[in-house]
């Protein structure tokens, strides 16, 4: 949409001249029934924000009810989405497939509209919120994603790309942590399409904020480079219509010059209408009560029943025929552009169904055939670099970086652009983002739901913890992003303890829905790679060490079996016992095979790379990799309650945290070593035969 289209909305009346007041009292109404009919819920941020979603709904925001997928529509993300009601009755009211049935099944089994918004699960919802501060990082990921999209694929006369991204975010949104590290990226990469409109209602569930939250937010934000709109009436739909017009004039054309992000700072109070629970903390996360609702009808004006809106209220908000025309015009425009560009409709149209391109299986069968002719022992942190610089430049959609660990977590391949904020993103591959690891997870989350990307950030595995919520976030909205986690074990060596990752491989491996990936060497690097770029139902953990690993070699069988996350690397006919190793341990149990055959003692070395797809695998499939009968023991070099799932016999793992020293030593140190290894199989069997 352009200005002059954006500004004529902007001057719309609503139909049948419905005032505002009516349009956003809907809200109220609706959303404090379905919180009552649910007993559970959270009415007062809604109710505190109607007029907050006036002013943008049906004046600004460019969407279209039929089709939520529409690839230039506006993304808006509900940031505090413990007010859920509040997006819901949005949704139905300007038109989703969201019946009011939905809203009165308000938190209830299998419903539309579960307790915070579930991106999959509701029509026009598009990211999962709840967890505070996250959304808002889901936000700048999405402005990110249309920035390069745009410096990508428009051309003059055709701005194909050209919509913004809105946020409803609350004080324990910009409490979290993540919003710091978010939003200070923002306004660094000058993100002017992205504009959140804060909810200042000075009110969260333990009280008055001000007692723990005295934070000059405007300065704040002006501080990280951000336009900031302060003090502007919540409640006023016509100075929030005029200041959301400002941030939008300044988002396509910038300040005086300066492009950036923009804050309108909304005053606003919790639960208004509500003449016994406003500005209360009661208001926040509590059913107002059957007497207190029927008292906000009667101080609002609002004398129908539970659920009922008025059929000129409907109207009013119903956007199904100007959004169905503003795709109509997009449409058009993109058929244009397609005439004239048709390698780059053609390639834009398939980055946004999530395709993968034709050169993926080139490139995944030219990097095999160079970790295999190269044999090389190097770091799985390398190899995995080596993958990198046949994926990269085959797919196009692969972007990512690492939160200033780049040379150590190699996350950059040849070719691969910087990102930097005074040029052009076109062709920008690699993205700096600083030391902000939950902050980069957020971002990669919300390029993957913007769409047009497969997303990857690295850092060390232990500081994976950092991120952790963001992690089970893109497990619960089934995305694909890539987590790279390099410097896997007590292999880091000299940083010590605080560096050496002990119990984040477990750990991640119980994330529902987490693909964790841990190779032994740079074929299964590139197999590991290659599972993470082409799975489109969840994210991927990446897990490479710091040291070098020896290279295994294999039959084109062992290759091709690799992608089932466990298999047989050396077998024997009378093998006693099995050794299921991961990663840099694999090597370990090849040398622990060598020592035992000297003993007349045959083993089998089956090796794991992904537990997580390994036990996906049909039980034929497992049952021939791990025998019943046969002895196991498991070798990793983590903590070993994860492996007692296997029903092994022993376990030669990590308990405890690392010391400050060489690798080398720290192997000896804690018994992750062949010798151990095979000094325990001869215990197992000693402990079976007696």
């Amino acid at each position: 949409m352009g200005n002059s289209e954006r500004a004529d909305q902007s001057n719309r009346q609503s139909p049948g001249g419905v005032p505002a007041s009516a349009m956003a009292n809907a809200i109220r109404a609706l959303s404090m029934d379905a919180v009552q009919q649910a007993n559970s819920g959270h009415p007062g941020m809604p109710m505190g924000m109607a007029e907050i979603a006036v002013a943008l709904w049906s004046r600004h925001l460019k969407h279209n009810p039929a089709n939520p997928a529409w690839a230039d529509r506006d993304r808006f993300v509900l940031s505090n989405g413990h007010g859920s009601m509040l997006l819901y009755s949005l949704l139905h009211l300007t038109g989703y497939a969201l019946p009011i049935d939905e809203l009165r099944n308000f938190r209830q089994l299998h419903s539309r509209t579960p307790g915070h918004p579930e991106v999959g699960v509701t029509p026009g919802v598009e990211t999962t919120t709840g967890p505070l501060g996250q959304g808002l990082a889901n936000a700048v990921g999405m402005a990110l994603s249309e920035k390069i999209l745009a410096d990508r694929f428009n051309r003059d006369g055709f701005a194909v790309v050209d919509h913004f991204t809105w946020v409803f975010a609350g004080d324990g949104c910009l409490m979290e942590g993540i919003s710091h590290e978010a939003c200070s990226l923002a306004g660094t990469l000058r993100l002017s399409k992205l504009v959140v409109l804060y909810d200042d209602n000075g009110i969260s569930i333990d009280g008055q904020v001000r007692h723990w939250f005295s934070d000059d937010t405007a300065r704040r934000f002006q501080a990280y480079g951000w336009h900031v709109i302060p003090d502007v009436d919540g409640h006023d739909v016509e100075a929030l219509d005029a200041a959301i017009a400002m941030a939008r004039d300044w988002g396509s054309n910038g300040r005086d010059g300066v492009f950036a992000p923009t804050l309108i700072q909304c005053r606003t109070h919790i639960g208004k209408g509500s003449p016994n629970r406003v500005d209360s903390a009661k208001a926040h996360g509590e059913p107002l009560g059957k007497d207190e609702i029927a008292a906000t009808r009667a101080a609002i004006g609002w004398p129908y029943g539970p659920f009922e809106v008025p059929a000129d209220i409907y109207a009013a908000w119903d956007a199904r025929e100007a959004g169905a025309a503003r795709e109509e015009t997009w449409q058009k425009l993109f058929e244009a552009y397609a005439a004239e560009h048709p390698a780059e409709a053609a390639e834009f149209e398939r980055r946004m169904r999530g395709e993968l391109p034709a050169s993926f299986d080139d490139a995944l069968e030219a990097a095999l055939a160079e970790a295999l002719a190269r044999g090389e022992t190097i770091a799985t942190r390398k190899a995995s670099q080596n993958a990198l610089n046949h994926f990269g430049p085959a797919i196009p959609d692969l972007v990512g970086g690492s939160a200033d660990l780049t040379g150590s977590n190699l996350t950059d391949f040849k070719g691969a652009g910087a990102l930097r904020a005074d040029a052009s993103f076109a062709n920008a591959r690699h993205i700096n983002f600083g030391v902000r690891e939950f902050g980069m997870s957020g971002l990669l989350n919300g390029m993957a739901l913007h769409g047009g990307f497969i997303p990857y950030g690295g850092t060390f595995l232990t500081f994976s913890d950092y991120a952790r919520n963001a992690l089970r976030m893109a497990a619960l909205m089934k995305q694909r992003v890539i987590y790279v986690y390099t410097h896997d074990s007590i292999g880091l060596g000299e940083d010590g303890p605080t560096h050496q990752a002990v119990e984040q491989a477990s750990s991640l491996r119980l994330i529902p829905n987490m693909d964790l990936w841990r190779p032994c060497d740079p074929v299964e690097s590139v197999v590991a790679w290659a599972e993470a770029i082409s799975r489109r139902d969840g994210p991927s953990s990446l897990l490479f060490s710091r040291q070098a690993v020896p290279f295994v070699t294999r039959s084109e069988r062992q290759v091709d079996a690799i992608h089932r996350g466990g298999y047989v690397l050396r077998d024997a006919e009378e093998a006693a016992a099995v050794i299921i190793a991961t990663g840099s341990e694999v090597g370990l149990a090849l040398a622990a095979r060598e020592l035992l055959a000297a003993d007349g003692i045959a083993v089998r070395i089956v090796s794991m790379p992904s537990t997580t797809v390994f036990d996906r695998q049909e039980t034929a499939w497992k049952s021939v990799v791990l025998p019943e009968g046969l002895p196991r023991v498991a070798v990793e070099a983590g903590v070993s309650d994860f492996w007692w799932k296997y029903r092994c016999d022993a376990v030669v793992g990590i308990d405890a945290f690392g010391e400050s020293a060489p690798a080398g030593a720290l192997f000896q140190h804690f018994g992750i070593t062949a010798e151990n290894v095979a000094d325990t199989v001869r215990e197992v069997l000693r402990r079976r035969a007696g």
